[in-house]
């Protein structure tokens, strides 16, 4: 099946008892058996509940993965991932990315003896001389959050695999609509369901998709024991989100462009952060390895200054100032107050985010009201 087909039918049967073509939402926390130890397949909800069965063989047929285990969080799910290290172990990870992981990195793991190296993936070399005999993991975003920098799965992948290290794909930004990077020779593809894969701001979740026996067993283990686990209810919302991605990311490209080529030919802005423009040093590699160049933009005003950017950011009406992304909604968000806020300064400077970043998350609306969202608030900043 190809892919718009595979989000409607992949991994999905009508349910046996009833023949409802929606998985049912099951609300139970365990299940009868007929024997001890003979079931029906389930035996406790926090090990497995029909609900989120339902929603990991979808992910899993997206990804193009043999399995796929769903998680309370985004956080979560990288959280139960990084448990596979050991003190000692060391993992190499994109410079520009998602600052709660940078905060799960630095203040949960590395406390523990784990030790976390982040470097710009954009050059190989960078990544290649960062690899030590203890190196157990590369942790790639891409496209990275906030700066929309990409980085060559195919390549890095090769070159963790020659160092016996797993490949961990953050796959949010892009989505299994227009990146898959299991096909490209990653190990595991981590995801906030949150985002894209729910679409419509109303769940919270995350997922890990992958074909490797041990990060399938270890992720197995700890949804078991420690139980990171989402609801049946923010399943079945997952589920339902997932039916239209196809279709929401498409129309959220297609107005990410628009906007993307309206800001950079406007006289108050400056910067303008797109990899579907050619001039983007990352273009060439999405084009060979994403579908599209996704629905994110991120820039900065002529008069290169936060406060002004900040009055920008509470001038718009119809981009919401909000956190997230991925949602029929378009946002307007300033990563280093809210989504990087847990970046030090310095650290955020050393990898290019600065403080007058403005990040759009487009949405479906349409387009020509987008700008004229974005022209009125230009107009009231700089008045």
């Amino acid at each position: 099946m190809k892919f718009n087909t595979r989000t409607i039918h992949a991994g999905q049967k009508p349910e046996e008892t009833s023949g409802a073509v929606m998985p049912p939402v099951f609300f139970t926390s365990t299940y009868a058996q007929e024997a001890p130890n003979r079931h029906k397949g389930h035996e406790y909800a926090r090990v497995t509940n029909p609900t989120r069965t339902a929603l990991e063989h979808l992910l899993a047929g997206l990804e193009e993965a043999t399995h796929a285990f769903a998680f309370a969080s985004g956080c979560a799910a990288m959280d139960a991932l990084l448990k596979m290290l050991r003190p000692g172990d060391h993992v190499i990870a994109t410079n520009d990315l998602y600052g709660g992981s940078y905060r799960l990195f630095t203040q949960v793991f590395e406390p523990y003896g784990i030790r976390f190296s982040f470097v710009d993936m954009s050059s190989d070399e960078n990544v290649r001389n960062a690899f030590t005999s203890r190196t157990r993991m590369l942790w790639i975003e891409t496209p990275t959050n906030p700066l929309l920098n990409i980085v060559d799965i195919s390549a890095l992948a090769e070159i963790a695999a020659g160092h016996k290290a797993v490949t961990v794909v953050d796959n949010t930004f892009a989505s299994p609509a227009l990146q898959q990077p299991l096909l490209l020779g990653a190990d595991a593809v981590v995801h906030s369901t949150t985002k894209y894969i729910g679409g419509h701001s109303d769940l919270i979740g995350g997922a890990v998709c992958t074909s490797h026996d041990e990060i399938c067993d270890n992720l197995a283990f700890q949804t078991k024991t420690t139980g990171a686990i989402p609801g049946p209810m923010d399943c079945y919302l997952a589920l339902r989100g997932v039916k239209t991605l196809a279709l929401r990311v498409q129309r959220s490209c297609e107005n990410a462009r628009e906007l993307a080529n309206f800001l950079a030919d406007h006289p108050d802005v400056g910067d303008v952060r797109y990899p579907g423009f050619t001039a983007h040093p990352g273009h060439h590699i999405a084009s060979r390895q994403m579908n599209d160049f996704g629905g994110m933009v991120s820039f900065s005003l002529k008069k290169d200054d936060k406060q002004l950017a900040e009055r920008f950011m509470s001038s718009t009406t119809i981009f919401t100032l909000a956190e997230s992304l991925g949602g029929v909604e378009s946002l307007v968000s300033h990563p280093a107050s809210m989504t990087h806020a847990s970046i030090p300064k310095k650290v955020r400077e050393a990898a290019g985010l600065r403080d007058s970043l403005i990040r759009l998350s487009v949405g479906i609306e349409d387009a020509d009201d987008l700008k004229a969202d974005i022209e009125a608030a230009l107009s009231k900043t700089l008045a």
